[in-house]
């Protein structure tokens, strides 16, 4: 099971901008603003598992690491689960909003599984992100 995924960016306020918007469809918000020697944001669905009702498990970072490699990450996909086809529907409506493109509008992917929905789009960065309904409505 995945806990937390961090992604590099070249600007952390249009990442923050961008995600905010995008992700609040599926109830996220943002949880986490700070510097640690580099910007980073987080973004968290309420868990009741965790005592403030929050647990960041997506995290964007502004720049290069200091150990290397590229100064953002793109080329990914990232899927979100959606409880709802209508969160679907509005998280592909606010990613064009906020500036991504058109990467699959909503709908049914029965080559994926008879129920799987779902809308894909891309990132300021680049990448393919995606929202998912898995249920039969």
């Amino acid at each position: 099971m995945l806990d937390h995924m961090t992604f590099r960016v070249t600007d952390i306020a249009r990442a923050k901008a961008f995600y905010a918007a995008v992700l609040a469809p599926l109830g996220y918000s943002m949880c986490f603003e700070g510097n640690f020697g580099m910007n980073v944001v987080g973004f968290a669905y309420p868990e009741p598992a965790e005592a403030d009702g929050k647990k960041a498990d997506v995290w964007f970072v502004d720049g290069p690491s200091p150990y290397g490699g590229p100064p953002q990450t793109s080329g990914c996909h990232l899927a979100w689960r959606a409880q709802s086809r209508a969160q679907v529907d509005a998280f592909y409506q606010a990613a064009l909003a906020a500036g991504a493109k058109d990467n699959g509008a909503p709908g049914l992917r029965p080559h994926y599984h008879p129920h799987y929905y779902g809308a894909f789009v891309i990132d300021p960065e680049g990448n393919n992100i995606e929202a998912v309904c898995h249920l039969p409505q």
